[in-house]
């Protein structure tokens, strides 16, 4: 009787609140959360204190990338894939979930499609189902080789359907427009972010992608492998940056349902970007030109106007700084440690 008065006195009584910052934590469901961005938002989540659910098949991701956190009492890793049921209890997800360079996504198309539909399906049927928010990692793939520069979020895009790439710019479309009827006919709160191009540290060392490319062949005093003359431009984001966009997405006001760009507007041709690498790296490596793949945008540049106005956001972070901290990382890592995920990477 004692025990029952005992636990009954220290419960707040109905007017007393509760403190506001532990009645601000959420239950947070992190897909694709071994990854090279969803680690790092797995990390800022746990930081923040927050109950994490990082959820991985670890195809492309790594556990290492969050091996620090295991000892956390608030973080927990499940390896399961979203083109799979499954049913857990969450007040946000985040889906990261899917291969995001072509050497992994092109390995095999058809998977790849189903991540990105069926793996919205199965997590937009949890949200509803939860009552839960969902942030959906879109691309600017959607974008396919745009006839517009910048690209606008109503911009509605230049893709082959039968390409070799359209199983992730495909996939990528079909998820939006999931996530847009779900929202739609279950009035589910939605969240879509179009991400252009990331990088730094925790990046795959084999992920094919022109960064980690050059950055691991200028280490190794290789000649760095340009494909075409090196006149095609990308926009570099570091991914503080964005991952910080995407929080901030999540946290926004419940009417902002349409796509947002989030990605550094700055301009550079690869070739630029080439020769900043070699430079940082202070490398001997020379520059070989190779035929350019299939489908591969000329141009890439986001218009972040909706970002600035609606999240108070933009990138801080000059090239040359977040290209020095990916070097940095690089030359700490163990590249034996890391398996090429598929053998065109």
């Amino acid at each position: 009787g004692n025990l029952a008065i005992m636990i009954a006195q220290s419960l707040p009584t109905p007017h007393e609140s509760l403190d506001p910052v532990v009645s601000q934590l959420k239950r947070i469901l992190v897909t694709g959360g071994a990854g090279f961005l969803g680690s790092h938002l797995c990390e800022r989540l746990v930081n923040d204190r927050h109950d994490v659910i990082c959820l991985d098949n670890f195809f492309t991701s790594q556990k290492k990338n969050v091996e620090h956190l295991l000892g956390c009492s608030n973080f927990e890793l499940m390896r399961h894939d979203v083109t799979r049921p499954l049913w857990l209890e969450v007040d946000e997800i985040y889906n990261l979930a899917c291969p995001a360079s072509p050497g992994h996504y092109q390995y095999n198309p058809i998977k790849t499609m189903k991540t990105s539909v069926m793996g919205a399906i199965n997590l937009l049927g949890m949200a509803k189902r939860c009552n839960a928010k969902i942030l959906q990692a879109s691309t600017s793939e959607v974008y396919g080789d745009p006839e517009i520069h910048p690209q606008t979020e109503d911009y509605r895009g230049n893709v082959n359907p039968i390409g070799p790439r359209a199983c992730y710019d495909e996939g990528k479309r079909a998820a939006e427009t999931l996530f847009m009827d779900y929202n739609r006919m279950n009035r589910v709160n939605i969240r879509m972010i179009r991400i252009f191009n990331t990088y730094g540290p925790r990046m795959h060392p084999f992920d094919g992608r022109v960064v980690s490319n050059f950055i691991r062949q200028a280490l190794d005093g290789r000649d760095i492998t340009i494909f075409g003359d090196g006149s095609q431009t990308r926009s570099f984001c570091y991914r503080d940056d964005l991952i910080e966009g995407m929080i901030r997405l999540m946290n926004a006001p419940d009417d902002l349902v349409t796509p947002v760009n989030i990605g550094n507007p700055g301009e550079y041709t690869i070739k630029e970007l080439a020769e900043k690498v070699i430079e940082l790296v202070g490398s001997k490596s020379k520059l070989t030109y190779h035929p350019l793949p299939a489908d591969d945008p000329t141009r890439r540049k986001p218009d972040i106007s909706l970002a600035k106005s609606r999240l108070g956001w933009e990138p801080t972070v000059p090239l040359e700084d977040g290209l020095k901290k990916t070097i940095d990382w690089f030359r700490t890592i163990d590249i034996e440690q890391y398996r090429p995920p598929t053998p065109n990477y």
